[in-house]
């Protein structure tokens, strides 16, 4: 069980699924990971490639180029977890959540979902 909490903990984490997902699909330079997970800062994907890294589930290659070349690729380890993206991308298929409806406005211009009520604590 510790372990299994372990693997969670390194997995876990904002950007690292939708990383993973990506680097499963082929090697990709920064810039181009970076296109493609949209809402990620420059700062984030740093932070989370060097822990996917740091954690033996991303290689990084430098290329002795000018300007330098940088690509990212799943370890053998990453990609024992082929078969669990492929799983969940087929459940989200399936099952997938609509991407959620802004709330409605009511005649009066509020939005249909009003807040609750304040809680008044003495």
């Amino acid at each position: 069980m510790p372990q299994f909490h372990r693997a969670l903990g390194v997995l876990a984490g904002k950007w690292k699924g939708e990383i993973l997902w990506q680097l499963v699909q082929r090697k990709h330079r920064f810039g181009e990971l970076r296109q493609s997970i949209p809402g990620v800062t420059q700062h984030m994907l740093t932070t989370q490639l060097r822990d996917l890294e740091a954690n033996g589930l991303v290689k990084r290659t430098v290329y002795p180029e000018v300007p330098p070349r940088v690509e990212y690729e799943i370890t053998p380890s990453a990609q024992a977890l082929k078969p669990m993206f492929d799983e969940l991308f087929k459940w989200s298929q399936e099952y997938g959540f609509p991407a959620a409806a802004p709330p409605k406005a009511s005649p009066r211009g509020e939005n249909e979902h009003p807040k609750p009520p304040r809680q008044n604590h003495p």
